[in-house]
């Protein structure tokens, strides 16, 4: 590992020359892609040469204790070497994990699509719940929520709901939350006391910039409709509500959360541009055989992930093996021990993959 860290500061020394060369410093967009390439590394770097400088220093110190005569003074050396040791294990692991590849999209807002499955009106309720779950957790990260489209089932659930989360590190967070949930208790609606399994299908989404997906106009379908709002004076008579379909995926995205044709004609274009990046994204990983083993972070929709049972007040998700016998407080928007489980044992497959 040291050696590939190595490379990197030979790289970065490498960038100082660059940026210190006349015939580049007039160039004045490539000084600025050079900045930063050397900024995503400066962190590695500053711990590689503190890395190298605590070895010397240990080594140093180790001769110090074989020339000395005092044990007290023996004592004292090895204890700072053991000091140092202790540092340095930190600054290699630091490294390890500075090491990995940063995910683009992991600064990025979210939109995420919440969607009932198998179990009828017990299934909406559990969207429901879902969603409930997650804007609380987005609460206790200080990220806003709103709603860009959803579809009621008449009992307090969703048949689907689709949402934004916008918030620094949202999807660093969110992004392996996607895959089916399942739920296992006795539903509000069910009368003999019989536990059911229902399930509901997540996907989470990075919210996508124009330029980072190119969508022809031509390809687009684009429909107007009187949204579904409330009813009474506040019925809408005007057609703001909107329907996308992008042609060549057959891709149908809706939005009626805004009063604003325009408004909702722009939450919908956001919605299209994230799923037609995921999908592009899904198919280059096949493409290139990427699917991890555990598949943590790899957003598989049809991939039962996780159970809530409710009778023995557990959670276990199924990729790592994690069982929490606290339930009340995870679907109260608890959920930074399972997202930190499941970022640990990411990165530590990513390490793996790359041999570091």
């Amino acid at each position: 590992m040291l050696d590939k860290v190595k490379l990197v500061e030979e790289r970065y020394e490498e960038l100082n020359r660059l940026m210190a060369d006349p015939e580049i410093v007039t160039d004045h967009v490539q000084v600025t892609e050079y900045a930063q390439e050397q900024a995503e590394m400066q962190d590695l770097v500053q711990a590689y040469r503190r890395y190298e400088a605590l070895a010397q220093e240990q080594a140093d110190t180790r001769v110090l204790a074989e020339l000395e005569d005092d044990p007290e003074m023996q004592e004292m050396a090895e204890q700072e070497i053991d000091r140092i040791d202790g540092e340095m294990r930190q600054l290699y692991e630091r490294m390890r994990l500075l090491l990995l590849p940063k995910d683009p999209n992991d600064e990025k807002n979210v939109i995420m699509e919440i969607r009932a499955g198998a179990g009828g009106d017990e299934a909406g309720i559990f969207a429901a719940d879902l969603y409930r779950m997650y804007t609380r957790y987005a609460e206790t990260q200080s990220w806003k929520t709103e709603i860009l489209s959803s579809n009621s089932t008449g009992v307090g659930g969703f048949k689907e709901v689709i949402f934004q989360i916008r918030g620094k590190g949202a999807y660093s967070r969110l992004k392996y939350e996607s895959g089916v949930h399942r739920v296992q208790r006795v539903p509000v609606t069910e009368s003999q006391g019989r536990i059911h399994t229902s399930t509901a299908t997540i996907a989470v989404l990075p919210e996508i910039d124009d330029v980072e997906i190119d969508i022809n106009p031509s390809d687009l379908e684009i429909t107007a409709y009187i949204s579904s709002g409330p009813g009474g004076q506040h019925m809408q008579k005007n057609a703001t509500a909107v329907r996308i379909v992008h042609k060549p995926t057959d891709t149908v995205v809706s939005c009626e959360s805004e009063r604003s044709q325009t408004q909702n004609r722009e939450r919908a274009m956001a919605v299209l541009r994230s799923r037609l990046y995921e999908a592009e994204q899904q198919a280059q990983m096949k493409e290139r055989g990427e699917e991890r083993r555990l598949q943590v972070g790899s957003g598989e929709r049809s991939e039962k992930i996780r159970t809530y049972n409710y009778p023995q007040n557990r959670l276990t998700d199924h990729r790592i093996g994690l069982t929490l016998y606290r339930l009340e407080t995870i679907v109260d928007g608890d959920l930074d021990e399972i997202i930190d489980e499941l970022a640990t044992t990411d990165q530590a497959e990513r390490l793996q993959a790359i041999g570091a």
